[in-house]
């Protein structure tokens, strides 16, 4: 291998810094998964002839401001809504971002400690360490997946790979796409640097296919999703509470249809908390014959059996009422960490410790169609999804989110949450609602494609139509079964082989 010319560390990690900041931008507000791959071809351009050392910090800038820019609004969850003081809460979304930029960290580290000779295998390698940096920030200390590459490619010819690799398989192609481009740029002469575009522009202007279909079609349904655009600094404001709670009553009574869904905590106290009789009316309401089934958000349980988030159906079908309790939680904001509980002391947030549902719950029955409930980020984890596919239950045949972004303000996490939701719609090929506090509140079809769509920060009800799906995709069927475990295998195993065809020491230029 040819010696080759690098900028010098002072050069190069401000470019790692600004390609970071590309990578987050390439997520949302409009995902592109051509500018993901060139903002990643950046950084692996960087790298080769450089110390592990050296490659890991480029890895840590590069992974500070990508995170940095995927999830700054954390910022106004802790000052505007929690008064933390904003040196404090700036801190803490810095600290978080260093923290996880890690992950990339260390994948460059050892890229550079352990590139092999062969162009392709080098490429490979890169894909692989991407791929379990991305695995151990989603699952490792409560997990954070927030921002993976993949979900560039929402809209990509990448999509057409979501109902067979999920999220992280589509980042581990991604990632190799991006090393090819970052390696060719740099180790090829002349004219020949120019082919380093290829996958860039077939990324960028290809059509989004996306491959067949596995499912396959059920019934329609006519849907109403509810958007009660309620401040955050509102929403537990008992002299404002009354107002809140008779819009979303009146919404719910007068929907009309097959389904009418409620956000998040829409009703943000336990049942006996309400006013006398509010609770036994709406199920009254919802039990008679000819009226749409409904599912509301709000929080249940007691004292002694723990609190959970969850979504209450009621409906003329349903014999008792169902519950679906949140299984994945929020760090900090439904549980708190051992050793944080002085960080939450410092919030005054309405925090708590609640209780887990199952990880495979049954879905809530509309006549022949099966609607499968999931709380706030829950739709980050796609493989938890999936679980609904484990056997225990019929799976579902249609998806519904419902969530309160209220925390985040006017933020870039509304166009985020709304990828992620399509990225599920993908893998699973199922369709998903999303009814939403402040937004987004949307039908998406099984394909991803926003059908229907509520312009986030105003209050209103979405009427549309959806039609469920039945079937699995190859997705579906082993993520059930084997969570993420074959991508975790792959990435070790891959990783392990290559690492071993170790390329020659190449001249490094400080």
């Amino acid at each position: 291998m040819v010696t080759l010319s690098r900028p010098r560390l002072a050069v190069a990690l401000p470019l790692a810094l600004l390609a970071g900041a590309t990578h987050a931008f390439a997520l949302a507000p409009w995902p592109s998964g051509g500018l993901q791959l060139a903002a990643m071809a950046v950084l692996v351009a960087l790298l080769p002839g450089r110390s592990p050392r050296d490659a890991g910090l480029l890895g840590l800038a590069f992974g500070t401001t990508w995170l940095l820019g995927s999830f700054f609004w954390l910022f106004v969850s802790m000052h505007r809504y929690g008064h933390l003081p904003a040196p404090l809460a700036a801190a803490a979304v810095l600290l978080l971002a260093l923290a996880l930029a890690l992950y990339p960290a260390v994948a460059a580290a050892l890229f550079a400690a352990r590139r092999p000779a062969s162009r392709p295998a080098a490429v490979l390698l890169w894909a692989l360490l991407w791929l379990l940096a991305e695995l151990a920030r989603a699952q490792w200390f409560t997990g954070f997946p927030w921002g993976a590459a993949g979900y560039a490619h929402v809209d990509s010819t990448l999509a057409l790979l979501a109902p067979w690799l999920g999220v992280y398989g589509i980042g581990a192609v991604a990632a190799a796409l991006a090393a090819w481009s970052g390696l060719q740029a740099v180790e090829a002469g002349g004219g020949r640097r120019l082919l380093a575009l290829l996958p860039l522009l077939a990324v960028a202007l290809l059509p989004a296919w996306r491959g067949p279909d596995f499912t396959r079609p059920t019934a329609t349904l006519q849907v109403s999703l509810l958007q009660g655009n309620v401040p955050q600094d509102e929403k537990f404001d008992f002299s404002r509470l009354p107002a809140t709670l008779a819009w979303h009553v009146q919404a719910l009574m007068d929907a009309r249809g097959d389904l009418v869904v409620a956000p998040e905590t829409a009703i943000p106290l336990l049942p006996e908390q309400l006013p006398p009789g509010l609770w036994p009316q709406l199920q009254a309401h919802f039990a008679q014959p000819g009226r749409p089934h409904a599912l509301v958000g709000l929080p249940l349980g007691n004292l002694e059996q723990g609190y959970t988030n969850s979504v209450a159906g009621l409906g003329p079908s349903q014999a008792a009422p169902y519950r679906y309790d949140k299984h994945h939680l929020v760090p900090f904001g439904e549980f708190i960490p051992p050793g944080f509980r002085w960080f939450v002391d410092a919030m005054r947030i309405p925090l708590g410790d609640f209780a887990r549902g199952p990880r495979s719950a049954p879905s809530f029955v509309l006549g022949g169609e099966r609607i499968a409930p999931n709380i706030c980020y829950e739709d980050l984890f796609g493989e938890e999804l999936a679980a609904r596919w484990d056997g225990r239950h019929p799976p579902p045949t249609l998806l519904v989110n419902v969530s309160n972004i209220g925390w985040f303000g006017e933020t870039v996490a509304v166009d985020q949450h709304l990828h992620i939701s399509r990225m599920r719609s993908l893998e699973l090929q199922r369709p998903m609602l999303r009814a939403t506090n402040t937004g987004a509140t949307a039908v998406i079809d099984h394909r991803g494609r926003v059908l229907h769509a509520l312009a986030p920060h105003r209050r209103g009800v979405l009427e549309g139509q959806v039609q469920g799906r039945d079937g699995a995709t190859p997705y579906a069927a082993w993520a059930a079964q084997l969570r993420l475990w074959p991508l975790w295998g792959l990435g070790l195993l891959g990783v392990a082989w290559l690492a071993r065809r170790r390329a020659p020491e190449v001249s490094e230029q400080r």
